[in-house]
């Protein structure tokens, strides 16, 4: 392994720039930057839910996406590196699919929650869409690989799927959104 960090301030981002991977160095406030950052945002959310009892199944699931989200920081630091490939996208789709075929068919919306694990995975798969648009506006700036958009759309999918998971192994239900409820009471 390379360099290690021996000391964690270097005062090199105090006027507002930060260092990428290749060694530029860009604004703080940076499309790329923003793009990386909500990746690793995205990666603490999902630390939160692991935090929390998860079944096995569920908890190999979502430390093998901790490793990818890291990888997907690594491909958005570095301008032309690709640490994502079309496996990484299979690999999602086959976890979806597996994971979703027990659980009962949509036929509404449903609000987050379903106990703590399920809304801390409802709030990852929210923070994954946002990293999305951040790496969409990105893409729209400079060139990317397109793995990188299609896999946090395909992961938000799985970490939606998984909150279901999580609502019912916490005993907890999933309330579903009422398009026709009551008008409020003004009382």
């Amino acid at each position: 392994m390379g360099n290690r960090l021996t000391k964690i301030y270097t005062r090199t981002g105090d006027e507002g720039s930060t260092g990428l991977g290749d060694g530029s160095r860009v604004q703080k406030d940076s499309l790329r930057v923003t793009a990386y950052g909500t990746t690793d945002e995205l990666n603490s959310v999902v630390g939160m839910v692991l935090a929390l009892p998860v079944a096995d199944q569920v908890r190999a699931i979502l430390t093998e996406v901790q490793h990818h989200l890291f990888d997907l920081g690594g491909e958005l630091c570095i301008p032309g590196h690709v640490a994502l490939t079309e496996a990484h996208v299979s690999w999602l789709e086959r976890k979806l699919d597996a994971l979703n075929d027990d659980l009962p068919v949509l036929k509404d919306f449903i609000l987050p929650g379903g106990g703590q694990a399920a809304a801390a995975c409802h709030l990852a798969r929210t923070v994954c869409r946002r990293a999305e648009r951040c790496v969409i506006s990105l893409g729209v700036e400079e060139q990317l690989p397109p793995q990188s958009i299609i896999y946090l759309n395909r992961l938000s999918d799985l970490l939606f799927v998984i909150a279901r998971v999580l609502a019912r192994h916490e005993g907890g239900s999933e309330v579903l959104w009422q398009s026709n409820r009551p008008p409020l009471d003004e009382n």
